[in-house]
């Protein structure tokens, strides 16, 4: 790889990546970058040779890299980028802010954001994906992200340019989010305290919380608006087309399909990558067979394969094992 450009923040060559994803697996990096500010941040990549990759990496929620790591420079924004300030209806934070942070910070300012407290993950990854819950999406109340291009640009996206679709949005090829604003309804503090205690106790009461997963495996196979809301005309759940296969807990080495919640992949202990995508891949098999509906990965999977395997085939035959 080429020499890299100096840097004020934490620049690290093959640096692990298994420890920084919640499921606890993956390769490491060729290089890990954790710049100190946007400054550090903007200067790092105009400076970078263009053909090195650059991958954003949040706080690993959402998240399979696979067992031989990823090629290039992953960039993971830290404290620089983490700030969160109300004023007036609009709540702005920065790319490293967790979602459930930036739940509660706003509803203590009398402002609804609610339906972020159980997402998993950051505001950066929350922009990106259009992670919504409880009928609210990023796309009902971003007003604007901001975004450094892979020439080291700061630019300023619009919902309109983001092209919010059902968990999908449209960004280029190595840009970072580095914040977003949102409008927010008011609220009063303590109702929407109480509201967010009761998500919190649902959530955990129907999904595996202490177990290492990275929350849910699959999209609901839905059709959404040009907006980036689900339609909730085609009302059907990922979890309950898993369990009609007789899925629920299935095994593939350290890999389970939660008893729990069947749409969730859980690391049981020991687990590889390859283990969790193939799993995954055997769902998505054995519920097309059952039930001719193609799910569709909500998590993402990167990186490349250990020496000696590749990533599973979409679809490709592969045996799991059933709970019993």
């Amino acid at each position: 790889m080429s020499t890299l450009p100096q840097t004020r923040g934490a620049l690290t060559p093959a640096r692990a990546l298994s420890d920084l994803t919640w499921l606890r697996v993956g390769g490491p990096a060729d290089w890990l970058f954790q710049p100190a500010d946007m400054d550090d941040l903007c200067g790092f990549l105009s400076a970078l040779d263009a053909n090195i990759p650059v991958f954003p990496m949040g706080v690993g929620s959402n998240l399979i890299v696979r067992d031989g790591g990823i090629r290039g420079v992953v960039i993971r924004l830290g404290r620089g980028f983490n700030a969160i300030e109300v004023a007036g209806a609009r709540v702005t934070a920065g790319a490293a802010a967790l979602d459930a942070h930036v739940a509660r910070r706003a509803a203590e300012a009398g402002m609804d954001l609610a339906f972020l407290r159980t997402i998993p993950g950051s505001i950066g990854g929350a922009v990106r994906m259009n992670a919504g819950c409880y009928g609210s999406y990023v796309a009902d109340h971003l007003i604007e992200a901001q975004a450094v291009t892979r020439a080291g640009e700061v630019v300023t996206l619009t919902p309109e340019q983001l092209n919010f679709a059902y968990r999908h949005s449209i960004l280029p090829e190595g840009w970072i989010i580095t914040g977003a604003t949102f409008h927010a309804p008011p609220g009063d503090p303590e109702t929407l305290a109480a509201r967010m205690a009761t998500q919190i106790a649902r959530r955990d009461a129907t999904q595996p919380t202490r177990e290492r997963s990275a929350g849910s495996t699959f999209r609901n196979p839905a059709g959404f608006s040009s907006t980036g809301r689900a339609d909730d005309t085609h009302d059907l759940k990922a979890w309950a087309v898993i369990d009609a296969a007789g899925l629920r807990g299935a095994r593939r080495g350290g890999a389970q399909m939660s008893e729990k919640h069947p749409n969730f992949l859980i690391n049981t202990g020991g687990a590889t990558a390859a283990d969790l995508e193939g799993l995954g891949e055997d769902v998505r098999k054995r519920v097309f067979q059952n039930s001719g509906i193609k799910l569709e990965w909500e998590i993402k999977r990167v990186g490349e394969p250990s020496s000696g395997t590749s990533p599973e085939k979409d679809m490709g035959p592969s045996p799991v094992e059933e709970q019993s």
